[in-house]
């Protein structure tokens, strides 16, 4: 009997997986536990008043949660300043991403992005069937604005996608710089602004919540607010885009939990500026690390630093190592940042863990 295959398109797309998760990592290694620095999760987790609501609705697990997300868009539409149906939330900025991607890339049509930016905008692309033309990170690590209006003049693609600040690069692009692309944008064409990491970043390097039909502006509770695991985010944009995204949304594919405890996260604003203030610091501690063994980082507006190791092969070599003494980060994958381990900040006990294992590392 012959095999059931997928439709040409699927079948032509040669199997792929975004990330390796820590846990098929530790299975590997035969570790039973690792120091997990690499997937840029919270070490501080959520708020204790999110985590209160959530455990006093656990009886209530039977129910599915409010399709809506009534509430919490509500509560994020009165703190940003918009309708609250110019706001839509998703199970994280992945599946909203993927929204975007379903509703404006026709098979055959293009999308624009930068070679090595988060690499699960390419995965939606090719699995709908766009095709995804790159620009080239500058020289120094940072997004090249300029190079990306160019190509998007040139080749009036369906999306162009930004994180900012980027992963993996850990850069900002500044506010003026994205309203010129934004400004530049043809008709056509969506902007899809990926601002995970925004919590991080200082005051005033955003533009305000503005709406046009062009742009799309995704955002988490994954990072600052430390619910990765809960699997929860949102969108900001037009009433339109917002009801075509309606057209394609898994309706009840946001976690009721999430739902309770983001709307409770987003009340408790104290502990997300201590986990700021902290990652702050922490930061700052891998840049001593990496100046102390005579290495340079890229300055960080998220909860990671990328250390120069000089070249993709002693990239490679370092994050082999020190996953076999069971300390898990990631690498960029392209040039010019193929070159760097990338290491996400945990807590001070995690961090002074982690310069032990680096500092063991470089004398060896």
């Amino acid at each position: 009997m012959s095999a059931l295959r997928a439709t040409p398109a699927i079948e032509a797309i040669p199997p792929m997986t975004p990330f390796i998760g820590p846990e098929q990592l530790m299975r590997e290694g035969g570790h039973r536990s690792i120091l997990r620095l690499g997937a840029n999760e919270s070490s501080f987790g959520p708020s204790p008043k999110a985590v209160a609501a959530m455990a006093a609705e656990l009886p209530r697990l039977s129910c599915y949660g409010d399709p809506e997300s009534y509430d919490l868009r509500a509560a994020l539409a009165a703190q940003l300043g918009c309708e609250i149906d110019e706001m839509m939330i998703g199970s994280g900025i992945d599946d909203l991403m993927g929204l975007a991607v379903r509703a404006f890339i026709s098979p055959g049509s293009t999308a624009l992005a930068t070679r090595g930016t988060y690499p699960t905008f390419a995965y939606h692309v090719t699995g709908y069937g766009g095709g995804l033309v790159t620009v080239d990170y500058r020289s120094d690590g940072t997004l090249d604005i300029d190079a990306l209006v160019d190509r998007t003049l040139a080749l009036r693609p369906a999306i162009v996608y930004v994180a900012n600040p980027d992963n993996p690069s850990g850069t900002i692009v500044e506010r003026t710089q994205i309203e010129h692309l934004l400004e530049k944008m043809p008709p056509q064409t969506l902007l899809l602004l990926d601002e995970a990491y925004a919590e991080f970043a200082p005051a005033g390097s955003f533009m305000p919540s503005i709406i046009d039909p062009r742009l799309v502006r995704l955002r988490t509770f994954s990072k600052a607010y430390g619910m990765a695991g809960a699997r929860i985010g949102y969108a900001v944009t037009t009433a339109r885009n917002v009801q075509t995204f309606g057209k394609i949304r898994l309706q009840y594919g946001v976690n009721r939990n999430a739902q309770i405890g983001a709307l409770a996260a987003l009340s408790d604003e104290a502990f997300a500026n201590g986990v700021v203030r902290e990652v702050e610091r922490g930061r700052n501690d891998y840049y001593e690390l990496a100046k102390s063994l005579g290495r340079k980082t890229i300055p960080s507006y998220t909860n990671f630093v990328c250390i120069d190791y000089g070249t993709a092969a002693a990239a490679n070599a370092a994050i082999r190592k020190l996953m076999a003494r069971a300390v898990f980060i990631r690498k960029p994958f392209a040039p010019p940042l193929d070159g760097y381990i990338r290491v996400t900040v945990g807590t001070p006990a995690e961090r002074a863990a982690f310069a032990e294992h680096l500092r063991a590392l470089e004398a060896a």
